[in-house]
Formats: C-alpha cells, structure tokens, sequence
C-alpha cells in the first residue's frame, strides 16, 4: 500500500533540495571525525524517550541517519527499508536513529506506522537542526504549499538526506549522501547494514 503513495512525493521533496542547494551548502562531518555526542527527544512505536548516542555507542555500533521530512516519498521507503532490516542490524550489534526536524506528533504516529518506522527503531526530533548542525548539515528553510502523503502540510525545515555510521568508539567509519553521493533512499540502509555487518564479523573473528 505505501509503495503506490511513493513517487510523487519523492520528486518533489527532492526538486526542492536541489532548488535550495545554494542557500543551503552543507559541509559534514568525514570518516575518521569524532562524532558528536547528542540527547534528543525521540519516538519509538509510538512513545516518546530521551535518546542519548553516549548510551548507544556503549551497546556497539549506531547508524544515525539524517532525512528532510516524515510521510514524504524518498524518506518513507528509506524508514521502511531500515525496518525490514531491523533484525540484521540487531544481531550486528547495532542501533538504528533517524533524525529530522519532524515534531513530536508527527513522529509519534510515524514510528509507529506499520508501513514506515513499524515500532522497529526510534526516530529523533531537531525541529532546529541543531543536532544536524553538529555534523555539518545545514537546514534547508520551510517551502510554502509543501504536503505530506497524507495530504497535510509541511511546515518545519529540510535536512539533508545524509546517513553517518559510528564505531562504538565514536569515531565515523562511513558516511553516505543523497546530496553528492546520489544514492536512493533505501541504500543508505543496505549500505549501513553492510558494513555494520562486517565491522561485527571482524570483532567476532
């Protein structure tokens, strides 16, 4: 059922990135950087908590991945893509936190949302972006007239499509970039998958 509200969202959430790229250059943060530290609020199916990556990077590995809006195209799939593949990121090790400007209430039911996050992994509030900030990614401001899947309206900033993989030490091993990178949404997902995957098989060899 989400895949038939998939498309039109995707171009135009995407058209105004590009469109807004030069109000908006963003520089982040590169492989081997340290990773700054960071609490926000957070939903996880449905229910609200603190979120610390201190308290997640002593569990192992955490794949923060930053995207522009719930309940839009590009941003539905990559949530559902990091659901279906919650499981494998579990046994890796691995804790999975989206950010974006989204409020609380739209996150509350966006985690929570069988097609989407499905209760699998939380999802952060920067309504902000001042967490986006910390790893170089500037927001991207509001769009007038922008609507959601669902038909409502989109009124917080847009942060850049942008996904950091960090080591339980808290240093960045990966980062990914629909920006300059020009991957889809779903492979910021697999990607991270995979070398959580491989960074758990050489703790384990």
């Amino acid at each position: 059922m989400w895949k038939k509200k998939l498309w039109i969202p995707v171009i135009l959430l995407s058209g105004l990135i590009f469109a807004q790229k030069s109000m908006a250059q963003s520089n982040p943060l590169k492989k081997g950087d340290k990773a700054p530290l960071f609490t926000a609020r957070a939903c996880l199916a449905g229910k609200t908590f603190d979120f610390s990556l201190k308290n997640a990077l002593a569990k192992g590995p955490v794949v923060v991945y930053f995207y522009p809006a719930a309940y839009t195209g590009g941003c539905d799939l990559e949530a559902h893509t990091f659901s279906e593949l919650k499981e494998q990121f579990t046994q890796a090790g691995a804790t999975i936190i989206g950010v974006s400007a989204d409020d609380l209430a739209r996150l509350k039911s966006f985690s929570s949302d069988p097609n989407y996050c499905a209760g699998k992994f939380p999802v952060a509030s920067d309504p902000q972006g001042k967490i986006a900030a910390l790893y170089g990614l500037k927001i991207i401001p509001p769009q007038p007239g922008v609507k959601d899947v669902r038909g409502e309206p989109v009124t917080h900033g847009f942060i850049p499509r942008t996904t950091f993989v960090i080591s339980p030490q808290g240093e960045i091993i990966a980062v990914f970039s629909s920006e300059t990178d020009h991957i889809s949404p779903d492979q910021h997902a697999k990607m991270s998958l995979a070398i959580v995957q491989q960074l758990h098989a050489h703790h384990q060899g």
